[in-house]
């Protein structure tokens, strides 16, 4: 699909001068760069978050456990 963006003329130097180390057009390099974009806005599901599951195996309820700790805060 084609489409028209407005760039700054600053923008639009450092892609020619990508353009010209990369040997890549500027549409391909633009292409790149939504693609990253769009790759780093994407929320991680659940499984991926690196705590998810943390409680999974053990015997202990996990409100239990930060109940008890929190009552260390009183005493």
């Amino acid at each position: 699909m084609r489409t028209i963006i407005d760039l700054t003329d600053a923008q639009v130097s450092a892609l020619d001068r990508l353009r010209a180390e990369t040997q890549s057009s500027r549409a391909e390099l633009i292409r790149e760069a939504v693609d990253a974009y769009l790759v780093a806005q994407q929320a991680p599901s659940l499984a991926e978050l690196p705590g998810f599951g943390a409680w999974r195996h053990k015997r202990r309820d996990g409100v239990a456990y930060q109940r008890a700790l929190r009552e260390e805060w009183t005493r």
